[in-house]
């Protein structure tokens, strides 16, 4: 009698996510891990999926998310298991979902990219929000950052300063207890208004519990424009004075007069990386989301509106057009729109194309799950690498594609046992169709699955099957090694 699993999955093409060349194989699955990888001639499961013609891949590792409020408001994670995503880094962009009790008022920005009601805010530690999704489980794992924003937010009264040696004391607090209850690191946000006032050291003595903990610096740097190389510097430079791994944010250069400035931040981010441990992400887009101000509109050649508390029906029109309608300028129609988010065009394509190739770059989609028209790199960022820049640019090959997705991803942020196939790690899969497999998600229209992902397991569970989510909800909280 032949062995027994829970899941084999046969006649598969197989690229194991370490970059090594794909081959023939099957996967035998017991207990939410992978137990066989070879012939399973003879072998038994409780199910069986045919793979004739199809990639079996590790299911990828989204680096870069804003999907802390999403795990627990929309559990199947439509929008991310479509695409093959099995794990997702939340926190990002020094926004996350606790420590944070929001009272009355506006939820300031850019916290309201999470939830502009405050209803949300309502974990007064990490170890508060880590019991609800422990409860409650999402389909996807999470790997979990602490925001500096956030912690500004909570224990500042007055975000436009530097802080306090007693708020800087409290922020730690904060921080430690974060790292303690299981945050994999801290992530900032220093492009944005409330932790702008932020000077250097402030960032560093409030991250000094990374140290304690092993955790990861994680960043949305201060200025991706004409200032780059000075924030590449102040990045490093943190992550120097805490001895620990820096993580470059959705790495680009804005703005027309800095096209092509991409040639001088990767070789500079490749001078540092060769003395201390650096990683980055970028997303496969040339345009950008987040929260709407005049000051950024300026930097780009189009922008669309993709929320507006006071006038949603504007969402995912253009800026120009809405102020038309509206019968004003577009700086006071920024103003009767606020608080809202908007998608920023002012990237260049040779720019985008070129931290995409780049050795080290993970992908992440930065997506935005709660905008009303949300940037396509929500549902389709993974699909657009794998088809448009692999497959049909040829930017790099498929086995690179995945890497850079999946067992890259869980290296930079230390996950054991993730973004790899092979025995003995865990049963995160994701099965596509590589002739097939593209965004179907547009500017026009954003929210649409994916073409030619076919099957995603997350430990081992089918979460995504037919087209659609599967119900199951097998999703953990990871632990990065120490």
């Amino acid at each position: 009698m032949g062995e027994r699993y829970d899941l084999i999955i046969r006649n598969a093409v197989i690229i194991d996510g370490t970059r090594a060349p794909r081959f023939q194989g099957e996967i035998g699955v017991r207990a939410g891990r992978i137990t066989k990888v070879g012939a399973l001639n003879g072998a038994k499961a409780d199910r069986e999926v045919d793979a004739l013609g199809k990639i079996a891949a590790p299911g990828f590792i989204d680096a870069h998310t804003h999907d802390d409020r999403l795990l627990l408001s929309s559990p199947d994670m439509s929008a991310k298991v479509s695409q093959g995503v099995t794990t997702v880094v939340s926190g990002n962009c020094g926004v996350s979902l606790a420590p944070m009790v929001h009272g009355t008022g506006a939820v300031t920005p850019p916290l309201d990219l999470l939830d502009n009601t405050g209803a949300w805010f309502r974990f007064p530690t990490f170890a508060a929000y880590f019991e609800e999704l422990a409860s409650k489980p999402a389909a996807t794992n999470f790997a979990p950052m602490i925001g500096h924003t956030t912690l500004r937010v909570m224990c500042m009264d007055n975000v436009e300063r530097a802080a306090s040696g007693a708020e800087i004391a409290r922020m730690r607090s904060l921080a430690r207890e974060a790292m303690a209850a299981g945050a994999i690191g801290l992530s900032t946000g220093t492009f944005y208004e409330p932790a702008a006032a932020a000077p250097t050291q402030e960032i560093v003595e409030v991250c000094r519990p990374l140290s304690e903990f092993n955790g990861l610096y994680v960043t949305h740097m201060r200025n991706e424009a004409e200032k780059v190389i000075d924030s590449l510097d102040e990045t490093f430079l943190i992550g120097r004075e805490l001895g620990v791994k820096v993580v470059i944010s959705h790495h680009k250069v804005a703005g027309t007069p800095n096209h092509g400035r991409s040639k001088a931040t990767l070789a500079h981010i490749a001078q540092f990386m060769g003395t201390q441990p650096v990683g980055l992400d970028c997303y496969p887009y040339c345009a950008s989301s987040t929260i709407l101000t005049w000051s950024r509109v300026g930097t780009a050649s189009k922008v669309l509106v993709t929320w507006s508390k006071p006038h949603p029906e504007f969402s995912g029109m253009d800026l120009g057009e809405v102020a038309a309608k509206m019968g004003l300028s577009q700086e006071a129609a920024v103003a009767k729109l606020l608080p809202a988010g908007a998608i920023y065009f002012a990237m260049d394509e040779d720019d985008v194309q070129r931290i995409l190739k780049f050795d080290q770059t993970m992908v992440g989609s930065d997506g935005l799950p709660h905008d009303s028209a949300p940037h396509p790199r929500l549902w389709g960022t993974f699909p657009r690498v794998l088809g448009h820049y692999c497959r049909d640019l040829g930017l790099f090959p498929l086995e690179t594609a995945v890497h850079k997705m999946t067992g890259l991803t869980a290296a930079t942020f230390g996950l054991p046992d993730r973004g790899v196939i092979r025995e003995g790690a865990f049963a995160d899969i994701t099965i596509f169709d590589a002739g097939r497999v593209a965004e179907a998600a547009t500017f026009a229209k954003p929210i649409q699955a994916a073409h030619g992902i076919d099957t995603v397991f997350v430990n081992g569970e089918a979460v995504w099957a037919d087209g659609k989510p599967t119900g199951a909800r097998p999703g953990r909280r990871l632990v990065r090694a120490t």
